[in-house]
């Protein structure tokens, strides 16, 4: 047979799926997910039951963890040391389970998740609860099953005397499953035990009423009703775990924060050091010191404040950011049956109140068989003793023992147990007391038959028996509630002042896109001057903005988007800087260019609305809270049409003027109140109608008939015209003309243009840049008053082949 021939073809896939099929149930099955009866993994079980087999137990001295694992691990867990030792320090932390399992001696880690001892170090046993997990095991109560090699028999599930999966709860990672059931009180799982019970059709918001939540051994509040409820239902469902604390007052003016109980599964030194870090980062203002004072008398971490600091903020602040809150998600997996389930709070019930029949039910037969055994073998003494002059001269007369049990036997008709019994009795037993003392064991004996058959004979004892001994626990093992339980979950808001000084502050944008934020002291150190901020070479300011640290700024772009930009988070720089690109601290597209920049102190102000202004002359008003967001990146602030841009963006109360201008020297001025509030991503109305190849270069908002309207054209010819030359119209018509353009050969032209506008009460400096980069300067008071229709005074003397691009007005 060639080497070819010795092989069979397989398919990889059917190869692969195969054997991960078996490995999965493996895992599920047999090492990272609990048996809803007892509530174990198998590593946990075997730990058990090897420490009690090899009586490991509370009566008795502790024993070094070494030998414990060293059993389990060679009698029925032929896996890694380290998997089983991981094992038992888990059931021997009290933050970890509700009631430990295992008396742990020694170093057996912390809640600042510090490692146990080595397994050579440390010693242990049975906790006293643990027995209760093991109790009856001897007595045929549940299966036993051949151990790896053959060579020993271990349990498939203990007797589990109380429902230790809710009690202790579990967590687990297998392949498609996890786990994550919380622990919970004692009283309360049993009294819902008997509840069910007793009254099996009972609904689950009954139910609740004896078990109010999980109860977590680390304390904390729980929040989340809803959450609870949906997790008792489904086996799925969030919870929010609080820590308790305390603002303490101290001398000087002075507060503390102090914690004295963290969530569950969180590790006391991270959470310690993740405040400390929030201190040393400043990402809070106020925090002086962190420590940790937990000792003998419990944990305690103190947050020291300075004066007059918002302990309240700084508090939320920390629940927010930081461990002191966190959510646990219910995930209430176990094995049922071989196969896992998710499961409510009353399958799990039912599940285990279903074993705690079997569990009574197989101890009371073996009960009954040893009793009836023992009422046989009294019967045939009593019976014996009565006639003993008759047995004592049968057993004379036989040969030897075997013929002595035969003759009592077919003499008498004793059975062969009671003919053994009869043969092995003492004499001293022949006394009128002990024959006496038979007497009485016979009749008791018998009483306990009619009682162990009652049990198996009538369902309503049989739960009798399982609620006196679940109320014998409740009474032995209950302890008062640790955590509370808290219906609504209460929002985390954070007030920016508790993050952030207010000051008033300067923010500059630059023509080219570079911003900074200067604080006033930089600034009158600089010399005090506005128009001397620091600017790349070629660059100048474009807006200039007093705002506060608290503020925020809305900014505009040209393609209809807005970002929202909080003061605080532009970075600082000396006013002699130029600052940093904008693209630095929003994310800006290349092709984008921002347009107008809004500071704003809050969004919940009804009344102020912002509007837009386009290129093609659309006007939109939409009410300023509808800008709120909470978004970094760009969101839609105006629906344009195909080529449009947004020209200007401002802040107005809705019941101003509007005066729109365009390039080729058209205006028209209406009330705001004509153009309806919109939704945030409208297109808007019409504001004015353009002529062929002609586009709004203006939005002022002027006052009441007072003051003048400046324009220029692109050669820097302007003029100024008084706001009274300009009436009110309604919105959308073509306006009315508000400069002539000259046009002749022999005519020195003034421009075929307008390119800027201003709306003018008093003196102002403005710059008007060329194309080439040349900067002009001039007082609008050098600009005629002159009639709509004039055509304007040159103000700006600029090169035959160059024009002015924008003018900006000096801050």
């Amino acid at each position: 047979m060639s080497l070819s021939e010795q092989f069979l073809p397989a398919f990889l896939e059917e190869v692969v799926g195969d054997r991960f099929g078996r490995y999965s149930k493996y895992i599920i099955q047999d090492r990272a997910i609990p048996d809803v009866r007892d509530g174990l993994k198998p590593v946990q079980r075997r730990i058990l039951y090897a420490m009690y087999d090899s009586g490991n137990t509370p009566d008795k001295p502790y024993r070094k963890s070494a030998k414990t694992v060293g059993d389990v691990m060679g009698n029925y867990h032929p896996h890694g040391d380290s998997s089983i030792y991981e094992g038992m320090v888990r059931m021997a932390q009290p933050w970890k389970m509700g009631h430990v399992l295992i008396d742990g001696h020694g170093n057996w880690g912390s809640q600042d998740d510090d490692p146990a001892a080595a397994m050579r170090y440390t010693e242990a046993r049975l906790s006293p609860i643990a027995m209760e997990l093991l109790r009856d095991i001897e007595k045929r109560t549940v299966l036993f099953k051949d151990n790896f090699d053959n060579t020993a028999k271990e349990p498939v599930v203990l007797p589990s005397r109380y429902p230790n999966l809710l009690v202790n709860g579990v967590s687990g990672i297998s392949s498609g499953f996890a786990t994550e059931i919380p622990p919970h009180n004692l009283r309360e799982v049993i009294d819902a035990c008997i509840a069910v019970m007793e009254k099996p059709e009972i609904e689950l918001e009954e139910i609740m009423t004896f078990i109010k939540g999980p109860d977590f051994p680390t304390g904390g509040t729980i929040m989340g009703g809803e959450g609870i409820l949906d997790a008792y239902r489904t086996g799925k469902g969030r919870i929010y775990i609080r820590s308790k604390t305390e603002i303490e007052q101290l001398r000087g003016g002075k507060q503390q924060i102090v914690i004295t109980e963290i969530p569950f599964q969180v590790v006391k030194s991270r959470l310690v050091t993740a405040m400390e870090n929030i201190r040393l980062e400043k990402k809070v203002e106020g925090i002086a010191e962190v420590r940790d004072e937990s000792g003998r008398d419990g944990l305690r971490i103190v947050v020291e404040l300075k004066k007059d600091a918002d302990a309240t903020g700084i508090l939320a602040f920390l629940l927010k950011k930081t461990d002191l809150q966190v959510n646990y998600n219910f995930n209430m997996v176990a094995i049922v049956n071989k196969a896992p389930h998710q499961l409510g709070l009353k399958p799990i019930l039912e599940a285990y109140i279903a074993h705690q029949r079997e569990i009574v039910t197989n101890r009371t037969k073996f009960e009954l068989e040893k009793a009836e055994d023992r009422a046989h073998v009294l019967e045939g003494l009593v019976k014996a003793l009565n006639i003993l002059d008759e047995v004592i001269a049968a057993i004379k007369a036989s040969k030897n023992r075997q013929d002595a049990q035969n003759n009592l036997q077919w003499m008498f008709g004793f059975s062969e147990r009671q003919a053994d019994s009869i043969l092995t009795l003492q004499l001293y037993r022949l006394t009128n007391l002990e024959i006496t003392s038979l007497e009485k064991e016979l009749a008791d004996i018998q009483k306990k038959v009619a009682q162990l058959q009652a049990i198996l004979n009538s369902d309503r004892k049989l739960i009798g028996v399982i609620r006196k001994e679940l109320m014998d626990i409740r009474e032995k093992y209950g302890v008062d509630r640790h955590s509370q339980i808290q219906g609504e979950v209460e929002e985390l808001k954070v007030n920016l002042e508790v993050l952030v000084n207010s000051e008033d502050v300067l923010v500059t944008l630059s023509q080219d896109g570079y911003i900074k934020r200067t604080g006033m002291l930089s600034f009158t150190r600089s010399g005090g001057e506005r128009s001397a901020s620091g600017t790349k070479e070629g660059d100048h300011i474009n807006r200039l903005l007093d705002v506060n640290t608290l503020e925020n700024l809305l900014v505009f772009t040209q393609r209809g988007q807005y970002f929202l930009l909080p003061v605080h988070q532009i970075p600082e720089f000396k006013w002699k800087d130029p600052g940093t690109p904008i693209v630095n601290v929003i994310p800006l597209a290349k092709e984008d260019r921002i347009v107008s920049v809004v500071p704003v102190k809050g969004f919940d102000d009804f009344e102020s609305s912002l509007v837009f202004v386009t290129k093609k002359g659309q006007v939109k008003r939409t009410l300023l809270k509808e800008y709120s967001t909470k978004r970094s990146g760009a969101v839609a602030a105006c629906k344009l049409g195909a080529g449009d841009e947004v020209l200007d963006v401002s802040l107005s109360s809705g019941k101003e003027e509007l005066m729109l201008l365009t390039s080729q020297g058209m205006s028209i001025r209406f009330k705001e109140e004509e153009v309806s509030p919109m939704g945030r991503v409208s297109g808007g109305v019409k504001g004015i109608q353009l002529g062929d190849g002609d586009e709004v270069i203006a939005a002022l908002y002027p006052g009441q008939d007072e003051g003048e309207v400046l324009v220029m054209s692109e050669l820097g010819y302007a003029k100024r015209t008084l706001l009274l030359d300009y009436p009110i119209q309604g919105r959308g018509g073509k306006g009315m003309l508000t400069f002539e353009f000259k046009e002749g050969k022999r005519v020195r032209s003034n421009g075929t243009r307008l390119i800027g506008a201003f709306y003018c009460k008093e003196e102002q400096s403005v710059e008007a840049v060329t194309r080439e980069g040349h900067i002009h300067v001039f007082s609008t008071l050098k600009a005629p008053i002159q009639e709509r229709k004039d055509i304007g005074k040159n103000l700006v003397s600029i090169d035959k082949k160059d024009e002015i691009t924008y003018l900006i007005r000096q801050f």
